[in-house]
């Protein structure tokens, strides 16, 4: 068996085979390999190997296999980097000399083989092109000999490389793999859209990676229910909607109109199937899900649809939820006496006076205003009810007393009520501050008469002014 390596050059889409001859060339060496148009330098992409000769006729067909004739030294690799530079002083040439012909192509590049005998140009078009007079220019400029060399496109975008609508780098510039035939039915068993541009490659064409998982599509539909198949459920009879074919799943709409993903392996075939598989002699493609392949599922729904499904069929008894106490629990609204509402302690005057402990009388305080009460203006159970509380006078505001700065005569005191009945702060009226006021505001009693009416001068000389405490 021949030791063949495969050697990869700058222009080729693969790695071509090239026998060994204990050459010493590994993987990532440059090379320098016998060829058909002479001596190249190319980079070794694998690993020596032994090839079986099927496997080589197979490979190279009616071509000799080609020669190793040395690792690259850095002579090899200097002159390489010359001739590369050369190539694409050379390539501008090409295409304008292209251009002023006229011609249909699509220059691609330039290359000077390694021994330098000729200049290879490389040119991508539809149709056959006459190229004589475009050889003969380019010699006279070059000064020397010319190989033209049309390729496909494919092969441009393996030369030229690019990036994929994945992302990615191009399949034939990375894997360099042999170009094979794509159809559009490759396409469609994969259930993608047929859009031009969306399964359409750098180069034109149908991408490549088209064919890799065409196999696997096609081999998981032969084993699936078809679409829009009925499926036989716990749940009710279901319908095939959907593929998963890199996880091997189908998706099945159920009557109430949920979807769930089953494994194609987890399902049953039944014996209506197989019969029919017989008859027909096709291969019998699964109809049933089991209950406990649902069960398997973490979806809330089918476990709900389940528990449900049990207690219509009595397998399970509907109880009634259990209410923890700790969660309700009642807290006694509890009322906040503020301390100015409370009227001071009394002790009771009974015989057993001692014995009693004080009792607190809620007295109804009206709300302070914006004028006090005048101390004079109080009767004598009240003073002595309120001993303990500050003493404040009161400053009633007049016209014509100057603001209230006048200071107050002090009015006959009056009938005091009785101390066993509630005591009550009286309520003012202009009445009352009116009889309260000194005898040296009656001057003012036509402007007063302009605010409280005219029979509050009345009301004064006859003395009413004590039935409003």
């Amino acid at each position: 068996m021949p030791a063949v390596v495969p050697v990869k050059f700058s222009y080729a889409a693969r790695g071509l085979w090239f026998d060994w001859s204990d050459s010493g060339a590994q993987e990532g060496d440059h090379v320098i390999c016998q060829t058909e148009r002479g001596q190249e330098i190319g980079l070794v992409i694998d690993d020596v190997r032994d090839v079986t000769d099927d496997e080589l006729a197979d490979t190279i067909g009616d071509a000799e296999l080609k020669p190793v004739l040395r690792v690259a030294s850095l002579e090899d690799l200097e002159r390489a980097e010359q001739l590369a530079q050369m190539g694409d002083d050379a390539f501008p040439i090409f295409c304008r000399f292209a251009a002023e012909e006229n011609l249909d192509m699509k220059p691609v590049g330039a290359e000077y083989l390694f021994d330098g005998e000729k200049v290879v140009c490389y040119f991508s078009a539809d149709e056959r092109v006459d190229f004589r007079q475009l050889v003969r220019d380019l010699s006279h400029e070059l000064h020397q000999r010319i190989d033209m060399r049309q390729i496909g496109v494919r092969e441009v975008a393996a030369v030229i490389g690019g990036y994929g609508h994945c992302g990615q780098e191009l399949c034939c510039r990375r894997f360099g793999l042999s170009f094979e035939p794509i159809s559009i039915r490759m396409a469609k068993e994969q259930d993608l859209p047929l859009n031009s541009t969306k399964i359409s490659g750098a180069c034109g064409r149908l991408m490549c990676c088209l064919r890799y998982e065409f196999e696997a599509y096609k081999d998981f539909k032969n084993r699936a229910p078809k679409r829009n198949a009925v499926i036989e459920t716990p749940l009710g009879t279901g319908k095939i909607v959907e593929y998963n074919t890199p996880k091997e799943e189908v998706v099945i709409r159920l009557e109430n109109g949920k979807t769930v993903r089953i494994p194609l392996g987890d399902m049953t075939a039944s014996d209506a199937a197989k019969k029919k598989a017989e008859e027909f002699g096709c291969a019998c493609r699964p109809d049933t899900v089991t209950r406990q392949v649902l069960e398997k599922l973490e979806s809330p729904d089918v476990q709900m649809a389940l528990a449900e499904l049990d207690r219509e069929h009595g397998v399970l008894e509907e109880e009634e939820p259990e209410i923890n106490p700790d969660l309700f629990v009642k807290v006694p609204r509890t009322h906040r006496v503020r301390p100015s509402r409370m009227a001071p302690t009394y002790e009771n005057e009974t015989k057993d006076a001692k014995d009693v402990s004080p009792v607190e009388i809620p007295v109804d305080v009206p709300r302070r205003r914006r004028h006090h009460r005048q101390e004079a203006g109080l009767p004598e159970t009240t003073k002595t009810s309120t001993q303990n509380t500050p003493q404040r006078t009161k400053r009633t505001r007049h016209p014509g007393d100057r603001a209230g700065m006048r200071e107050a005569e002090p009015q006959t005191s009056q009938k005091t009520p009785p101390h066993d009945k509630q005591i009550r702060r009286p309520r003012r009226s202009h009445a009352t501050s009116q009889a309260q006021a000194p005898a040296t505001e009656q001057q003012n009693a036509s402007s007063r008469r302009r605010h409280h009416g005219k029979n509050q001068t009345s009301k004064k000389t006859h003395g009413e002014n004590s039935n409003n405490v």
